[in-house]
């Protein structure tokens, strides 16, 4: 299986417009072609044609940068989404609506050497989100806020001014915390506005500086505000590895520019100099 190494910023795309996946490619750093929500269930077969089709054209390096959701295990279209992925090279498919091990080893059954990304969005997944990062098969987790809030019996996952209710900012941490402890990825999920909002970036910026490896949109305009939340400033890369190449000099905590350094300001310089190589590459 395939290191997870998408994002930060994952597009959703329509299955059934494949005239829009080449955008998608050239404006994202990875894309989800998206079989379940953004598909009514009317056009799933003709999408998943299209799919197919697109998927049997794919160099190697595209197919790295493609993932595909297909509908959850309980769902009819699942067998269907999953009898045409099975015939094709597919490296990443996401899972919505996981709930437990179960839900997971149904398509890893069915789609070996494929790496899974566990989309926990009920109070179910929220609360197995530990049990399913464990799952051998899975890459990744994401978290979604407004299927959480149908699950809940809710009717709105954020507050007047954009953010969060306490459950909804309560899932999130939850799920990152369980991918974290299990050293999977992470990918925060989609924001609804469209423009660069002051509080769509502090959510993105948000994001970055709590750790998620990846956040996923669904208009090419957001690339953009993730993009650059993720890329880490002049000043602070010119001072992580500034930090970094004082460390061998060092046995212990030390002085630097006028703070003390330990080990966690030490990983955390590692993490910008990390963050921006990763950019780099995605985007020479």
């Amino acid at each position: 299986m395939t290191t997870f190494d998408l994002g930060p910023a994952l597009l959703f795309v329509p299955a059934d417009r494949p005239e829009r996946y080449a955008k998608a490619y050239e404006r994202s750093d990875a894309i989800i072609i998206d079989l379940e929500d953004a598909v009514s269930p009317s056009d799933r077969p003709a999408a998943r044609a299209a799919l197919q089709e697109h998927l049997a054209t794919l160099d190697p390096a595209t197919a790295a940068r493609t993932v595909v959701r297909i509908n959850p295990v309980a769902e009819g279209d699942f067998t269907e989404d999953i009898a045409v992925l099975a015939e094709t090279a597919v490296r990443y498919v996401m899972v919505p609506k996981v709930e437990k091990v179960a839900d997971i080893d149904a398509v890893a059954t069915a789609l070996p050497d494929v790496g899974l990304i566990a989309l926990c969005e009920t109070a179910a997944g929220v609360i197995a989100a530990s049990d399913i990062a464990q799952h051998g098969s899975v890459m990744a987790l994401m978290w979604g806020s407004e299927d959480l809030m149908v699950s809940t019996g809710g009717s709105s996952s954020r507050f007047a001014d954009g953010t969060y209710r306490d459950v909804p900012r309560f899932a999130r941490a939850q799920v990152l915390l369980a991918a974290a402890a299990h050293d999977k990825a992470s990918i925060d999920t989609i924001h609804t506005d469209l423009s660069p909002t002051d509080q769509f970036i502090a959510e993105a910026q948000d994001a970055v500086a709590s750790g998620w490896t990846a956040k996923a949109c669904i208009h090419p305009a957001q690339v953009a505000v993730i993009r650059q939340a993720y890329t880490p400033t002049e000043e602070e890369l010119e001072y992580a590895r500034a930090l970094l190449a004082e460390v061998p000099h060092h046995k212990g905590v030390f002085q630097f520019r006028g703070s003390m350094v330990d080990g966690p300001l030490i990983a955390h310089a590692q993490n910008i100099v990390q963050r921006a190589e990763k950019l780099s590459r995605s985007n020479p």
